[in-house]
């Protein structure tokens, strides 16, 4: 779907939601539920985090009648999960814990823009064959499993940023995280995966 696409289909949905549409709000809980226990588990537990979201979906129905669609629909609601997750930490009187002083990786680093972004990104090497999709669905398999097990925090800025395709000083607004910091996060979920690929396609195993 192109921009102008997408944005014509987040604006009926918007109007469809302000509107009182059932069929409607169903299918954003299904779309933006999944970003947005990203962003709450960056801050929460998981039980925690999916308490928060559910009570964000509740405050929607009233919060849409003041979305102005000064930014996309995604991101506003990612700015209320965040804001709500902070609220829940300063009642509980706790903080995220995050630590930025590991050292990165030097095998790697050249791998990587300045920005961030890949530079060299993994080159698959499968064979076009019969046995392409089993190995990538293998591929697709593993690649969860070491997303699971990422540390939150690392996850949370990945699948913001790249999954979810948020521009970085959104991610930072969102997470309240410095650009460097959220590119230390970034480089280090990386890391992970990219080693995780490289493994991969040499044993073939997980």
């Amino acid at each position: 779907m192109d921009i102008a696409a997408h944005t014509e289909t987040e604006l009926s949905l918007v109007e469809r939601l302000k509107d009182g549409d059932a069929p409607a709000y169903k299918h954003a809980v299904r779309q933006y539920s999944p970003s947005m226990l990203a962003v709450a588990r960056f801050y929460l537990d998981h039980a925690s985090a999916d308490e928060v979201v559910q009570d964000c979906w509740v405050s929607v129905i009233d919060a849409i009648h003041k979305f102005e669609g000064r930014s996309g629909l995604k991101t506003w609601l990612h700015r209320i999960v965040a804001n709500r997750c902070k609220n829940h930490l300063r009642a509980s009187n706790r903080e995220v814990v995050t630590d930025f002083s590991e050292s990165l990786d030097p095998d790697l680093t050249d791998r990587f823009k300045p920005s961030g972004r890949w530079k060299t990104p993994p080159q698959m090497r499968f064979h076009e064959s019969a046995e392409l999709l089993m190995e990538s669905e293998a591929l697709n398999d593993c690649l969860d499993k070491h997303l699971a097990a990422l540390p939150e925090t690392q996850r949370s800025a990945l699948m913001l940023y790249e999954a979810h395709q948020h521009a970085s000083d959104e991610v930072c607004n969102i997470l309240d995280v410095s650009a460097s910091n959220l590119r230390v996060l970034l480089h280090r979920a990386r890391q992970k995966v990219f080693l995780m690929v490289e493994a991969f396609q040499e044993t073939g195993e997980c």
